[in-house]
């Protein structure tokens, strides 16, 4: 009966979440002084053993939004995708295989950004766009498979779930962009 009791309850836990998207609220969980598992938002007595605390709700964190092995591949992995005005196609396609996929990435512009260029040619050597940064793992150019294995072995799922938002950060113009050169492709 424990486990039924325990079940019930993770269960309603898991159908009233939602209800709290826009209000943060605390849960507490804690070993009584019978030994059994108990739930409140109120905390624990002072005798309660094993006490834990989570937080619920709060609506600003987009990545409560992402399938659980999408946040894991995220967090490990995050995606940065260098690109320039002079990328044509290449970035296009790469931009479209990441929508696909449901990657959240960052974009970041090579050309338009003193900030970004820099980063680009620290990491490659040079301003190759576009160039694909998935962990610890660089690509150079657009190549379809080479992008599809990066993502595959950094665990993010095959396909966008339906509905699911983008998740691109688009890049941020310099103000400082008097001496922009040009990304070559």
């Amino acid at each position: 009966m424990k486990a039924r009791t325990l079940a019930h309850c993770v269960l309603a836990a898991a159908l009233v979440a939602p209800c709290f998207a826009h209000a943060q609220t605390n849960v507490y969980r804690w070993v009584d002084k019978d030994g059994k598992v108990q739930f409140s938002d109120s905390p624990p007595p002072a005798d309660a053993k094993d006490a834990t605390q989570k937080r619920l709700g709060g609506g600003g964190d987009e990545d409560t939004q992402l399938p659980y092995a999408t946040q894991v591949a995220k967090r490990r992995n995050p995606v940065t995708l260098y690109t320039g005005g002079d990328c044509g196609d290449a970035c296009v396609k790469g931009r479209e295989l990441l929508e696909r996929r449901g990657i959240p990435y960052t974009e970041r512009d090579a050309q338009n950004n003193d900030a970004d260029r820099e980063a680009l040619k620290k990491l490659v050597g040079s301003l190759y766009v576009p160039t694909l940064v998935v962990g610890e793992a660089t690509t150079k150019g657009y190549d379809e498979d080479l992008w599809q294995a990066a993502f595959d072995n950094a665990g993010y799922p095959k396909t966008r779930l339906p509905g699911q938002a983008s998740l691109r950060v688009p890049p941020k113009a310099s103000p400082e962009n008097s001496s922009a050169e040009p990304a070559s492709k």
